[in-house]
């Protein structure tokens, strides 16, 4: 936290910022269990779901979104928005399902447990990581004291926000640390079940067996009519239950940059190179020329550049100038303006008189006072005052007061104020200085600076490739067109293999909250418009990803189970080959001979697991493969005696005959396995969480607000 860079709030608002940034990883934060205000109260009317009956307020879910907007400085992509968005919500759902197992359970988090959590060495990582004495590394108990009696006399929206973003996540987080703990002691693992199944590990069949595949009948002669489909997924919900959504295709008119802007874009960056060699202010040639990347009056280090060409423009005579080259989508010429040796890392220590509030912009003090307040603290230091003492009595960089005034500081860190940089980098160790910035007033000790290289000051003019007019306006001409001429999904078809167009069948059923749509990644208006088009309707164009898109909705699948059509490719081999083991059970009889068997369908009768790798923990079957209901089959005793009944399979049908029956001896590897089955009990349980998400009720109803 440099507070060079950015000065925050003063005394206690510190810490509460710092800490609210960080609780954002919680997974929980920001509820209260039965709170009727909190997030899961308020007014009606503005609702954008329910949550086990409870309504979600949309302003409630908005202040959350922002919260973790601000988190990227307010820097939120297009794409990014709806991840963020999405997160957001599955954090509610998340909160919400937790705290009613909390209830049911009488989980309670007392103040004396919160008080023994907050001043102890497991304090959360949060707290921790604002309260850790950077001189010792270790966790300043008094500090957070100190803060904590203030906090508590606290009012008003602070006193909210210590309550919201500390205390309540704190509790949260400790409830789901409690019932964590409940869960996984339960993973219990019966000494009679380690018995039973150590037995079973050991033991081994050998089988001889018949196999009838399924393609000895021919698909052509099995037929699956669409009624067999729906009977089968019926039997089968819990594996094709599905949420509801649309199937949609679309065609992309692409809008960018053509051979012809591109060589425009050249031409215009190639006819600035010789005015940029002979231009004495690069700063401003840079300015008013409008560069897509923006001078930087400041060296960088050699090992730090990363530019396209880099051999190329670090050997550049000063005024010299190389280009024009590609990097990324902007066609850039490079000028040298100087080189010099810098340290990559500088120790230096600070304090700093304020000028303004960096948080709102306004005056704090007069610059005249300043100027003599940090000449006295100065000359106070020259004689013979104690640095840190002087820190914490006087300097307004609250940030630093843990660390006595310094910080490490390295050249790529380009936000640095000029004038603070130019002590630090081009002053020696033991250099003392009093400098003016936006920040106010400081007093500066270079303390060290190590590992110096070659650095450089390069200015460039860039520009970048961008569609012409032209371009654009061809591309939208083209998607207006066939928008226009196809308005149903014949005539959409009929003009797409006419005009030799491609078309976009997106393979996934779309959801209503979808932002992407197939190889679009910010295709909300698209998804928003299908889900409130009919079957066979044809979109309006839409400008998506440098691309003009027309949609059309296919098919329109309510929640629930598919329709035959949409669940045949999932199921119409498995419901195939299940017809076909009837026909082959029919011929093979209820109770077949192994010869019997094999001479039905000219087949020879084979033998398995003669290397005793036949056994209840197995795999496979070496020869036969994937087979579960034949390993469960190879060690059913009647099957000693006599073969057994057609077995349907994965890959045919099988009638098997146990020849024998035996036993490993105790081995490293059996204690292996049981060792092994007690993990997967434990992670088994560990999929609690998801387990309660998927059995709560959730409506969610953000699509009319996004």
């Amino acid at each position: 936290m440099q507070i060079i860079q950015n000065i925050r709030e003063k005394g206690a608002a510190i810490v509460i910022v710092v800490i609210a940034l960080s609780l954002i990883g919680f997974i929980l934060m920001d509820a209260k269990p039965g709170s009727s205000g909190g997030i899961f109260g308020g007014n009606p009317g503005s609702d954008i779901g329910k949550i086990n009956g409870e309504e979600i307020e949309l302003a409630a879910y908005n202040a959350k979104v922002k919260q973790v907007e601000d988190q990227y400085g307010g820097q939120i992509s297009g794409t990014q928005i709806y991840d963020v968005r999405q997160s957001v919500w599955d954090q509610m759902v998340t909160e919400k399902v937790l705290v009613e197992e909390f209830e049911k359970l009488g989980l309670t988090f007392s103040p004396k447990e919160m008080s023994t959590l907050m001043f102890s060495d497991d304090a959360p990582q949060t707290l921790k990581q604002a309260f850790t004495d950077k001189a010792t590394g270790r966790y300043d108990l008094a500090k957070v004291q100190e803060w904590w009696q203030q906090a508590k006399k606290s009012k008003g929206e602070q006193r909210e926000a210590i309550e919201a973003q500390i205390v309540e996540p704190m509790k949260l987080q400790a409830l789901y640390s409690k019932y964590n703990s409940m869960i996984a002691a339960s993973a219990y693992y019966p000494s009679w079940m380690q018995q039973k199944e150590a037995t079973e590990n050991k033991s081994f069949s050998s089988i001889s067996f018949v196999s009838v595949p399924y393609n000895a009948i021919s698909d052509s002669s099995v037929k699956v009519s669409d009624e067999e489909i729906n009977d089968y997924i019926a039997k089968h919900k819990a594996l094709y239950k599905q949420d509801g959504g649309r199937s949609i295709s679309y065609v992309a008119f692409s809008a960018n940059p053509s051979a012809s802007d591109t060589a425009k874009s050249l031409e215009a960056v190639s006819a600035l190179r010789q005015s940029f060699s002979t231009d004495t202010n690069a700063k401003a040639f840079v300015s008013r020329n409008m560069s897509a990347i923006e001078f930087f009056d400041g060296y960088t280090l050699q090992s730090k550049m990363a530019m396209p060409n880099k051999d190329s423009i670090v050997a550049l005579q000063t005024g010299g100038v190389f280009g024009p080259y590609l990097d990324g989508n902007n066609f850039v010429v490079a000028k040298m303006i100087g080189s010099k040796q810098m340290p990559d890392s500088v120790k230096s220590r600070h304090i700093l008189i304020a000028t303004k509030d960096q948080q709102t912009g306004q005056p704090t003090l007069p610059d005249s006072i300043a100027k003599a307040r940090i000449d006295s603290i100065a000359a106070a230091i020259q004689g013979g005052a104690d640095f840190n003492a002087m820190v914490l009595m006087y300097s307004d960089d609250q940030g630093s007061k843990t660390t006595k005034g310094e910080y490490d500081f390295s050249p790529s860190q380009t936000n640095l104020a000029k004038e603070f940089a130019e002590v630090i980098f081009n002053g020696k160790p033991g250099d003392k200085k009093v400098v003016r910035t936006d920040f106010g007033w400081h007093y500066i000790e270079v303390l060290s600076q190590k590992n110096f290289e070659p650095a450089y000051q390069v200015a460039y003019v860039a520009k970048p490739i961008l569609a012409t007019d032209e371009t654009v306006n061809s591309a939208s001409a083209k998607a207006t067109k066939l928008a226009g001429e196809a308005r149903d999904a014949k005539t959409f078809e009929s003009y797409v293999v006419k005009n030799g167009i491609q078309k976009v069948d997106v393979p996934d059923l779309v959801k209503e909250n979808d932002h992407k749509l197939g190889g679009l990644q910010d295709a909300r208006q698209l998804v928003k418009w299908a889900f409130d088009a009919k079957v066979g309707e044809v979109s309006e164009p839409f400008s998506i990803d440098d691309q003009f898109v027309v949609g059309i909705v296919n098919r329109i699948q309510p929640e629930g189970l598919p329709d035959a059509k949409t669940a045949r490719p999932m199921v119409e081999l498995t419901v195939r080959n299940l017809k076909k083991a009837e026909q082959i059970a029919k011929k093979l009889t209820a109770t077949p001979t192994l010869e019997a068997a094999a001479a039905a369908y000219n087949v020879p009768v084979q033998t398995a697991g003669a290397d005793s790798s036949i056994t209840l923990s197995a795999q496979i079957i070496n020869g036969i493969g994937n087979e579960p209901k034949v390993i469960g089959a190879a060690f059913h005793k009647p099957f000693e005696t006599k073969a057994s009944e057609p077995i349907a399979g994965t890959n045919g049908v099988y009638v098997i005959k146990i020849n024998s029956i035996g036993a490993k001896a105790d081995s490293p590897e059996m204690a292996m396995l049981a060792n092994q089955r007690s993990r997967m009990m434990a992670q088994q349980l560990s999929g609690w969480l998801e387990s309660l998400r998927k059995i709560a009720e959730v409506k969610d109803e953000r699509s009319k607000f996004f």
